[in-house]
């Protein structure tokens, strides 16, 4: 039985999102100005959610049997139990950054995201049962930020959990409402909409509120106005993923559509390359040049990830992401020469 085909639109848009994970993250090495707070906002506005999105939409099959089970070991579990002391060592080590000494129960930058997928994929037989989830999640999300913890990042697997819940609910017939002319053309006003209440973040909201990774006392806001500003970005999340998810190309983009296949190690490997700026003085030098060194930056985390998954990168890198499963498929296949 031939393999099934991959959905190009899907690939363009795993593409297009962690490349702005890079993008993002490489931002956030650089000095506070005016348009790297306003473009760091408008992008973590939507971003995060859409990962999210994107991830519960993919997460539909998961089931609690072996298989998939073992799936979740050798895709998730593993590379964190791997990838987080190796970035973590790195950035004391190499870096020389201070980032406490906490390995694996309060995950560091970026592995945050492999862990708490983890702990959705294993509540999805659940999530999927009824629509209802979904307002249940909201309500989850709101209380979620009255807690404050930094252990398996909990904060942003309540906090986040209704962009996966939705993503879990909708269908593709659903999706393909996307695509209908009048959702493009109206996309684009609603990202300008969201590029203007960005620049205008810290009279409604924080930033910190976009990471939902801190209780809303930690951002120094009243819970209950705390949870009309969550509602708020929830639903501007909401707004800003299917405004970018209706204006991705539906079609094969040729390399760009291939590189779907290689954004686990894109996002894997990005962080080491980002914290090596730090040692050639590069944030200290785009303080001094806040144009010139923005665009550099914006342009070399595009670079960066397109490297990462280009064929040679990905082949190279693809078995150290998943080292157990690499060894078992190796040896399945002498066996059968």
């Amino acid at each position: 039985m031939p393999a099934p085909s991959r959905d190009p639109w899907l690939d363009n848009t795993k593409v297009l999102l962690v490349t702005l994970v890079v993008v993002g993250h490489a931002w956030s090495v650089l000095a506070d100005s005016e348009r790297t707070e306003w473009a760091y906002d408008f992008l973590y506005l939507w971003h995060i959610p859409a990962f999210v999105f994107v991830s519960g939409y993919l997460s539909k099959s998961f089931e609690w049997d072996r298989r998939r089970l073992t799936g979740l070991v050798h895709t998730l579990l593993i590379p964190y139990l791997l990838f987080e002391p190796a970035l973590y060592l790195f950035r004391v080590e190499v870096v020389g950054e201070d980032v406490g000494n906490t390995l694996w129960l309060e995950p560091h930058w970026t592995m945050w995201y492999l862990v708490v997928l983890l702990m959705w994929r294993l509540v999805t037989p659940i999530l999927r049962l009824h629509w209802l989830f979904l307002p249940l999640s909201v309500v989850v999300s709101l209380a979620g930020g009255l807690w404050s913890t930094d252990v398996l990042m909990l904060p942003r697997f309540l906090g986040l959990l209704p962009f996966f819940v939705l993503g879990l609910h909708l269908e593709p017939r659903h999706l393909a409402r996307l695509d209908d002319v009048w959702v493009r053309l109206a996309a684009v006003p609603a990202l300008l909409i969201m590029g203007a209440m960005a620049v205008y973040t810290d009279e409604w909201a924080r930033t910190a509120i976009f990471w939902y990774d801190a209780g809303y006392e930690d951002v120094g806001i009243d819970p209950v106005i705390g949870f009309q500003t969550r509602l708020t970005v929830m639903v501007l999340g909401v707004l800003g993923t299917f405004s970018v998810l209706a204006l991705v190309p539906r079609r094969s983009l040729g390399w760009f559509t291939a590189m779907g296949a290689a954004t686990m190690v894109v996002y894997l490997f990005h962080g080491f390359f980002i914290k090596s700026g730090k040692l050639f003085g590069w944030p200290e030098w785009a303080a001094e040049h806040v144009v010139t060194g923005f665009v550099i930056t914006t342009l070399a985390g595009v670079a960066l990830a397109g490297v990462l998954a280009s064929p040679p990168v990905r082949r190279a890198l693809l078995p150290l992401t998943t080292p157990l499963l690499t060894l078992q498929q190796r040896r399945a296949a002498h066996a059968h020469a």
